[in-house]
This record gives structure tokens, sequence and C-alpha cells, in this order.
């Protein structure tokens, strides 16, 4: 792969992403305003570190990606792309709708991809759920819930819902394809005021389809989970589990006759799925982007959709 890429922001999650496009022969540049961080990183990857701006000038350069502070995104995305340049922005795309919309609208006007970080749309084992849910093996979706909790890193700069929901939330949405109609949250702060630590998320889409996310980052032990309950069966992703492990299928039948109802329900079966990196697989989702080897998958549009519901728990 051509080396056209550069990262601008190699910190906490940046240096993940500096890791795997050095791993896929794609990474040109790196850069990063802590001259202390990219020069230790630059040293270990033998690979050069520019400023931004300088960055953005070289024509050499298909694609930035943005992983610096979100309150940077919009901005940043905006000069790569009046620049002609395809553009990766980690989550949250922007800080609000408005920001999310200009970027979506400079994209199309520049003719550049624009993608969001939504790194469990690239997972095995979400794809692979939901091209089981797409397939109608297992009926209507009847409920979905999401608890994603852990005693780890707490941010100052951005509650938790904003942290931690951006993934569950553009899961659930790409598994029921639609926006919800109705929107309730329930969030507690108990580390520092107006900065919520736990909170719970209701979406509602209509037709009795509901859905729950549970999230804290100050929960005493790691949860990782996905549940979606369907009409004939449930699928579990749990992404705390060995890899073997992460994704299970209940199948079960429900008899109701009168007052009582009678469950009839299968071992669980754990679906074999060959491992892969998720993030590997993102970043070289992206490099296939720019070469238009692939269609849009977490585009400008489906970052937006997640943002709305983001700024909706606001």
């Amino acid at each position: 792969m051509k080396k056209n890429i550069v990262v601008a922001g190699c910190g906490h999650w940046g240096k993940n992403l500096v890791r795997n496009f050095h791993e896929l022969g794609s990474l040109k540049y790196i850069s990063d305003p802590d001259e202390a961080l990219v020069n230790k990183i630059s040293d270990e990857y033998k690979i050069e570190s520019i400023g931004f701006e300088e960055a953005l000038e070289k024509d050499s350069i298909k694609g930035v990606v943005v992983a610096a502070p979100a309150k940077f995104h919009s901005e940043m995305a905006i000069k790569a792309i009046k620049k002609g340049k395809n553009v990766f922005v980690e989550k949250p795309l922007a800080m609000n709708n408005n920001e999310a919309i200009e970027m979506i609208n400079v994209a199309r006007e520049n003719n550049v991809h624009l993608m969001v970080g939504h790194l469990l749309q690239y997972h095995p084992i979400f794809i692979e759920l939901k091209k089981i849910i797409d397939s109608g093996k297992l009926g209507k979706i009847k409920h979905i819930y999401s608890n994603r909790l852990s005693l780890g890193k707490i941010r100052s700069h951005e509650n938790v819902v904003w942290s931690f929901a951006p993934h569950d939330i553009s899961m659930i949405l790409s598994l029921v394809n639609r926006s919800p109609i109705d929107i309730k949250v329930n969030k507690h702060s108990f580390l520092r005021d107006k900065i919520a630590d736990i909170a719970s998320i209701s979406l509602d889409f209509g037709n009795n389809l509901k859905s729950n996310i549970n999230i804290s980052w100050i929960n005493p032990f790691k949860e990782q989970k996905l549940v979606v309950i369907c009409e004939d069966g449930s699928l579990i992703f749990d992404d705390t589990l060995p890899w073997e492990k992460k994704l299970c299928l209940l199948n079960y039948k429900i008899a109701i006759n009168g007052e009582e109802s009678c469950i009839e329900k299968s071992d669980p079966a754990y679906i074999k799925i060959d491992f892969e990196e998720p993030l590997k697989k993102e970043c070289k989702y992206f490099i296939e982007l720019i070469d238009n080897k692939v269609e849009p998958r977490t585009d400008g549009y489906e970052g937006l959709e997640v943002l709305k519901v983001l700024t909706a728990t606001d």
C-alpha cells in the first residue's frame, strides 16, 4: 500500500491509529503539538513528524486521520477537506449537528470521503451479528440493550455519554436502520459537577421497538455487551470474552396458552469467526475507501445520526 496517510494526534487513541497505519504500510507522516510525544513516536516507528498545516500542503497525502480532542474535529477536518484530502475523524464526528452538517457539505463539494471512527461497525463479531439479523433468520428485532461499563480512564472535557455511548448508538442505529422517535436519558455526576459519570439512555423507535444503553466509567467491573432480542432467538456480543466466545446465539420458542407461557430454549451456541483486529480492519477500510474499492459505511451522514442522539441527551 502507498504511504499516503498522515495521523494528526498521537495521544491516548491516536498512537493506536499510528501503529495500525504503519503496519499496513500506509503511514507517511505523524503530527501532534506535543513535541516530546511526537518525537518519541517518530523515533519508535521511524516516521517523519511535521506540522498539521504543512501536511495538508503535501500532494502525496491522500488521507488525513484526525485523532485530536473532539472540539478540534470540525476545524481540522474542514481544513483538510478543502485541500482535497479524504478524512477519517475519530468519534464523535463533531461537537454539534451544525458542525457535522458543514463537514458533510464541504466533503461533498470537494468530492472526497468523510469517515467517522465508529470502530465497532468494523468489528468482525458485529459484522457477523448484523449479517444474521439482516438475514431474518431470527425474525424481527424486539429489543436491544447494551452495557458499556468500566473502572478506567475518566475524562474531564466530556461526559460518559459522549465518551462511551457513540459506539453503541452507532451499532443500534445500524441494526434498526431508522432514527429514534423519542430519546430519554438519566445521568448521574459523582466526581465532578455537571460531568456525568453514569448514564442510561432509552431509545424509542416506534412499533414497540425500544433500546436501552447503560454506561459508566466508575463501575467496579468491566462489561462490554450488546444483546439483540428477536422473535426466535437472541444474539449476545460480549467483547470481554475470549474471541471464540464473543458471539453467542440462543434459539428459543415461546408458546402462550391463555395466562400461561412456555419457553423452549437451546443451549448457547458460539459462532466461529476468524480473528482480525477491529482497528486494523477499520484502518484498512479507510485506505480502500480512498481508492474507491468499498462503499462508505460510517460516513458523515451516519456520524450525524449518531450525533443527533448524543446532542439530544444534553
